[in-house]
């Protein structure tokens, strides 16, 4: 990177630090996906959108931030984040115990806690067959600041995240382009995954501003299946070498504006800064930023008791690091056959697109209770500087498949990643198979035995991994679960 960019992009920065009261904050969100909650959540009243915090009940999501959007408010069932690794957990096994929950809940403080956990099997494809397991356990506390200190509308939310394990797409060879375990990426370290500051202005503007990612409030999706494919904010699939999605954080800002009911936009800017990947401890870098990411979403949401719970959002994205071509040198010619650096891109932008929509069954207070639910996600990235320059998911989960069993969901995904065609040149060159693009598909069963624990068996397969078309194919059989305290 040039220094007057380098220069232009930490002054961006700091521009976005110093004036962080005029920049955007976390989307709620539907969640179509989510497992339905227990009856005795059902029969307790609807909380006001406005007033509901973290911490009010034993069942509360303690690390939501401490006000909800009035117009379209996420689904909120209890068990719906306990296997979803790239959202924050719900209180789960000590539940509120000696009403410590309630106490604290009525102080503003909420605390939650989680481990979960991603085994996986190839029983077919790849260089060996392996079992892998793979985790994170991370905490949480979302202080309600209105009740702790009188700020009005505030909250502060921090997350700590610690990745274990082993990654069977890498050692078992899969050569696959999206991970079979998802909660493997980005190092298996401890980090500062959130640690932000959330205002709300009225009851349409919110503001947040701190370590954070786009990926928390912008493109955003569920992480119920264990593939990467169909796992957080499609962009970071894509491009995560300068969007980054949980549990890596950075410094950054976005202001979300309900416009009318069920609409909003919103606009964020946050810090590309390459040190953010780092395996060691640290809190936030000052040093190292190489320019800014800017995305922008408008959406509409639908909830209500009528069975039709949806969510629709267009977005994009720029970013004002440099980027190296994928294909050509300095003097515009093939790199694979001069060696020559690379041809410099002074930004690199892509757009996304996401549906979820309910189709059959119930509905109640904007959750989806039974029946069948579909998602639909596209993103494309610039083709200059992008390897894997778009990816197109779609799915569909039914509930209420065995009344008996609680938190009862069925998932059934398919994908494709494709290789950027501009890479065949540096592939010939340099002996290397075509590729062309990476299909994968999984089905998934998930129960709740308990308010706190998620099983949830799936079988992924995976053809072309890579995108190689002579590839053989990759079977993996799975097993997600999750244990909130």
């Amino acid at each position: 990177m040039k220094r007057g960019s380098r220069r232009a992009g930490q002054g961006a920065l700091l521009a976005i630090m110093a004036f962080g009261t005029a920049i955007p904050a976390l989307a709620q969100q539907v969640d179509v996906g989510a497992p339905p909650p227990p009856a005795d959540e059902l029969s307790k009243p609807k909380p006001d959108a406005t007033q509901a915090d973290a911490g009010s009940g034993p069942r509360a999501d303690t690390q939501r931030r401490a006000r909800s959007h009035m117009l379209h408010p996420r689904d909120p069932s209890p068990s719906s984040l306990a296997g979803d690794t790239q959202s924050a957990p719900p209180p789960g096994l000590i539940g509120d115990w000696q009403d410590i929950r309630t106490r604290m809940g009525k102080r503003g403080i909420g605390l939650s806690a989680r481990y979960a956990s991603e085994t996986a099997y190839n029983f077919t494809g790849g260089d060996r067959s392996l079992v892998a397991e793979t985790g994170q356990f991370d905490f949480g506390a979302l202080l309600d600041l209105d009740k702790l200190v009188g700020w009005r509308g505030a909250a502060l939310q921090g997350t700590v995240t610690w990745r274990r394990g082993i990654d069977l797409t890498t050692t078992a060879g899969l050569g696959a382009l999206q991970q079979v375990q998802e909660v493997y990426g980005r190092g298996q370290t401890v980090r500062v995954t959130q640690l932000w500051l959330q205002q709300k202005l009225g009851d349409k503007v919110e503001v947040k501003l701190g370590r954070t990612n786009p990926g928390e409030d912008f493109a955003v999706f569920s992480c119920h299946f264990q593939n990467l494919s169909f796992c957080g904010a499609q962009p970071g699939n894509l491009v995560g070498d300068y969007w980054y999605n949980w549990p890596v954080s950075q410094w950054g800002a976005n202001v979300h504006v309900d416009v009318a009911p069920g609409v909003y936009v919103q606009g964020g800017a946050y810090e590309v800064n390459p040190r953010n990947l780092e395996s060691t401890f640290f809190i936030g870098h000052f040093k190292g930023a190489t320019g800014v990411l800017l995305p922008a979403e408008i959406g509409w949401t639908r909830g209500g008791d009528k069975g039709h719970v949806g969510s629709y959002k267009l977005g994009g994205w720029i970013s004002t690091a440099d980027g190296d071509d994928l294909v050509l040198d300095i003097n515009r010619q093939p790199r694979a056959v001069t060696g020559l650096a690379p041809l410099q891109h002074s930004s690199r932008y892509g757009v996304f697109a996401s549906v979820q929509q309910q189709l059959t069954g119930t509905s109640k207070d904007g959750r989806s209770l039974t029946g069948f639910s579909m998602f639909a996600n596209a993103t494309f990235a610039d083709r200059a500087t992008s390897l894997t320059d778009n990816q197109v998911s779609v799915g569909l989960f039914y509930k209420g498949l065995a009344p008996s069993l609680p938190g009862d969901v069925i998932g059934l995904a398919v994908a494709r990643t494709n290789v950027n065609g501009r890479i065949d040149t540096a592939d010939r060159v340099a002996g290397k198979p075509a590729r062309d693009a990476e299909y994968a598909a999984e089905l998934y069963y998930s129960v709740s035995p308990t308010d706190w624990l998620v099983v949830q068996p799936n079988v992924q397969w995976i053809h072309q991994p890579g995108g190689v078309k002579n590839a053989k194919d990759v079977g993996v059989l799975g097993l997600k679960f999750a244990l909130t305290l």
